[in-house]
């Protein structure tokens, strides 16, 4: 039998603001290979172009605020977005620019991953935009998805342990998002990571398996992607955090051997 929905309304369409990354193994690469991967059409918008692959990050160049916001307003004025995610967002003005554009068009949910520092070590935003980040994107997200590292540098306290993932997770909270998951990718161990509701303020910790592996080029960009997936898809968001811990715990296993340096995770499912 046909449907009588239109395409529109079903396929789940979510969109991805970020960066590129020449290696494919991060940024909007990774978020398009995820959203395919997981049944979802997926929309870009990019604010970087990067010299990058598994051994660092060699150039960055920002795109102008003026067609970042182009790219969002075409794709808004013509496919459905049904769930978002930012990635790379190098400067106060695209931090300004993409928060004003959310308002405008009232795209939610929305997934705020704050890249900073990429995992081979290059920086990806200015020390001015983090002020931007803080004041402008995050209360406008759904889901804030910081490592450790990221934290420390948002909230400008020591992130380390268990513990201070806890506080840090309820600290973020109050500065707006709907939710905070802290990931501790880098803690000794089982890898463990933290989500707090700001409705609730329970903490929860999401546990899963320690792989073996240094291929974990881009599972930061694949875990926010996934979880943007789901929510597409009409995921209540601690579910959509589970599904995306298992799906990135799973890329990190079959990360590529290839590169010379930490291998990407494998979001498509490659053999």
């Amino acid at each position: 039998m046909m449907s009588d929905l239109s395409p529109a309304e079903t396929i789940p369409v979510a969109m991805t603001i970020a960066g590129t990354d020449s290696g494919g193994g991060a940024g909007i690469a990774a978020d398009l290979k995820t959203f395919a991967a997981l049944g979802v059409h997926g929309t870009c918008v990019v604010t970087a172009v990067t010299a990058q692959n598994t051994q660092g990050v060699q150039q960055t160049h920002s795109l102008p605020a003026a067609l970042v916001s182009a790219q969002i307003d075409s794709i808004i004025t013509d496919l459905p977005c049904h769930a978002a995610k930012t990635g790379m967002l190098a400067t106060a003005e695209i931090i300004t620019t993409v928060a004003e554009r959310v308002r405008a068009h009232h795209i939610t949910p929305l997934v705020v991953d704050p890249v900073m520092v990429a995992t081979s070590g290059g920086r990806l935003i200015e020390e001015e935009a983090v002020e931007a980040l803080l004041k402008e994107l995050l209360p406008l997200a759904d889901l804030l998805t910081p490592n450790m590292a990221e934290a420390s540098v948002l909230l400008s306290q020591p992130v380390e342990n268990l513990q201070q993932m806890q506080a840090a997770a309820r600290q973020l909270c109050e500065l707006g998002p709907r939710a905070v998951v802290i990931k501790g990718g880098h803690l000794p161990g089982a890898a463990v990571d933290v989500l707090v509701d700001s409705r609730t303020g329970q903490a929860h910790q999401l546990r899963g398996p320690r792989m073996d592996t240094a291929g974990t080029h881009g599972s930061g960009c694949v875990f926010a992607a996934a979880v943007a997936a789901a929510l597409a898809k009409g995921a209540e968001l601690s579910a959509a955090v589970r599904e995306a811990k298992d799906f990135v715990t799973q890329a990190i296993a079959t990360a590529l051997p290839i590169g010379k340096g930490p291998g990407p995770v494998n979001p498509g499912g490659l053999v």
